[in-house]
């Protein structure tokens, strides 16, 4: 039996053609399992879970690419090794993954790094658009959910004695958490 696997990492993006990679490999449409809008470095998937439950002795789990199953080589790794211990044939693209043959063991490590380096420059960038972006001032973080006039008015109100947390959070159509942190802030400032 061929089992096949998909993954994108973001809601926006399409498996489409991810789909029509696997079909054209012979995997039955039945038989291919996706994630959606999670990430390979993410190791709880349903999706994959799902494709590694579902393989067994003799079947091969095929993959469009080796970055749609891991994004660092620890998890590639422990999934090559899981499956050929299964006695599970591991499929990227066209090309059967095969354990003992040294030459495809390191084609493999090598798809994995250059998968993991991706993510690593991906988070790189991420990182130093970000800095940038601080160090203009176009980047301010969370904004809170009241303005200053109301957070000096919850104050105010639960000082007097007036309300208690849960019904000042009601009031103001807040968390509790929110109220607290509105709190806390102030008896920072004030001590």
């Amino acid at each position: 039996m061929n089992v096949g696997y998909a993954r994108c990492s973001t809601d926006e993006q399409d498996l489409t053609a991810q789909r029509e990679i696997l079909l054209g490999l012979g995997v039955d449409p039945e038989r291919i399992y996706f994630d959606h809008g999670l990430t390979g470095t993410t190791r709880a998937r349903p999706g994959l879970d799902q494709a590694l439950a579902a393989v067994r002795l003799g079947d091969r789990l095929t993959v469009p690419k080796l970055d749609r199953l891991a994004r660092s080589v620890p998890d590639a790794r422990e999934i090559g090794d899981s499956l050929a211990d299964r006695g599970v044939q591991l499929a990227l693209g066209p090309t059967v993954y095969d354990p003992t043959d040294p030459m495809g063991k390191m084609f493999f490590n090598i798809l994995a790094t250059f998968a993991e380096f991706e993510v690593d420059l991906l988070r790189l960038r991420t990182r130093e658009g970000m800095a940038i972006a601080k160090a203009k001032g176009k980047l301010r973080g969370k904004q809170p959910k009241l303005s200053a006039r109301q957070q000096a008015h919850l104050v105010e109100l639960h000082q007097a004695g007036k309300y208690t947390v849960v019904e000042l959070a009601e009031l103001f159509n807040v968390s509790r958490p929110t109220v607290y942190r509105v709190l806390d802030r102030v008896q920072s400032v004030c001590a």
